[in-house]
């Protein structure tokens, strides 16, 4: 699913559509967009306080303003898809956690 919803945000960013949000985003820029990740990062923090529904609703918002984000900036789902590939199985200690944390 997040497969085509990526392409489906990389073919309004090449084709655009007139009255698209998702164009409305690519038009105002990177700054916007950043924007839009940190309000909603902001929301599905507060929605994690309040009902399930809530918050599926806002990590959906946050998912598709991640992937207009990762459209504007080249990065290509499959990145990610292979970081978090790497990441898997790897072990890390309490003590590895809390120097990052000190970071």
């Amino acid at each position: 699913m997040l497969d085509k919803l990526y392409e489906e945000i990389s073919l309004r960013k090449e084709t655009p559509k007139e009255g698209s949000y998702t164009n409305y985003l690519f038009d105002k820029g990177l700054d916007k967009i950043l924007k839009k990740v940190g309000e909603e990062t902001t929301e599905v923090v507060i929605a994690a306080k309040n009902n399930d529904q809530e918050l599926i609703s806002e990590v959906s918002d946050l998912t598709y303003h991640l992937l207009v984000l990762l459209v504007e900036k080249n990065i290509p789902l499959s990145a990610i898809q292979a970081e978090l590939d790497g990441r898997s199985g790897k072990l890390s200690t309490t003590r590895d956690r809390k120097e990052i944390d000190k970071l």
